[in-house]
């Protein structure tokens, strides 16, 4: 999956950029008070692009 469609999915379901690491991105739900680190890379695996989202507790992309 494309980093860029999984931080647009992230955002439509309430999820909000917190920082920048050295290589990774810091999102946050903060109405589930969760936080997920998202690697920068260009393609994201399926699985781990699961992992996030259940972390961040929002739908699994696609579903």
């Amino acid at each position: 999956m494309k980093r860029r469609d999984l931080l647009r999915h992230l955002a439509r379901h309430g999820c909000a950029f917190l920082r920048e690491g050295r290589s990774h991105t810091v999102y946050v739900n903060r109405t589930a008070r969760k936080a997920a680190t998202i690697p920068r890379h260009n393609e994201i695996n399926q699985d781990l692009a699961r992992k996030i989202c259940k972390d961040l507790q929002v739908p699994r992309p696609g579903a």
